[in-house]
C-alpha cells in the first residue's frame, strides 16, 4: 500500500510559480506511475501530468504544457511538480496519485491518492 501526502500548495499571483510535492510512504514507490490531477469547484478532476515509474516517459495535459514540469525522486519517494506562469484558470485542488499499472490520464486507473493541496492564483 502506498499512502500520499501533497504539499507546497499556496496563494500566487498570476504568473508566478509554485512547486508542488507529492512525499510517499512504503518500499514499492518505484514500481508506481505517478500523476497530478486538479479539481476546480464545480468541475471534474482532470489531468495535469503523469510520469512513468522510470521517469522515461512524462506526458502533460496541453493546458499545462511548457508551464509545468513532472519529476520524482524514487530514492527519496517523491514527486515535484514545478509550475510556472500560473494562470486564474490554474485554481485547484491538486492531488497526487500512484498507479501501479499505467502511466496514463484516466484517474479511474490511479490506485492511490492524496488529500490534495490548493492552489489558488489571483489575477
Amino acid at each position: 500500500q502506498v499512502q500520499l501526502v501533497e504539499s507546497g500548495g499556496g496563494l500566487v499571483q498570476a504568473g508566478g510559480s509554485l512547486r508542488l510535492s507529492c512525499a510517499a510512504s512504503g518500499r514499492t514507490f518505484s514500481t508506481y506511475a505517478m500523476g497530478w490531477f486538479r479539481q476546480a469547484p464545480g468541475k471534474e478532476r482532470e489531468f495535469v501530468a503523469a510520469i512513468s515509474w522510470s521517469s522515461v516517459n512524462t506526458y502533460y495535459a496541453d493546458s499545462v504544457k511548457g508551464r509545468f514540469t513532472l519529476s520524482r525522486d524514487n530514492a527519496k519517494n517523491t514527486v515535484h511538480l514545478q509550475m510556472n506562469s500560473l494562470k486564474p484558470e490554474d485554481t485547484a485542488v491538486y492531488y497526487c496519485a500512484a498507479d501501479h499499472s499505467y502511466t496514463g490520464r484516466d484517474p479511474f486507473t490511479y490506485d492511490y491518492w492524496g488529500q490534495g493541496t490548493q492552489v489558488t492564483v489571483s489575477s
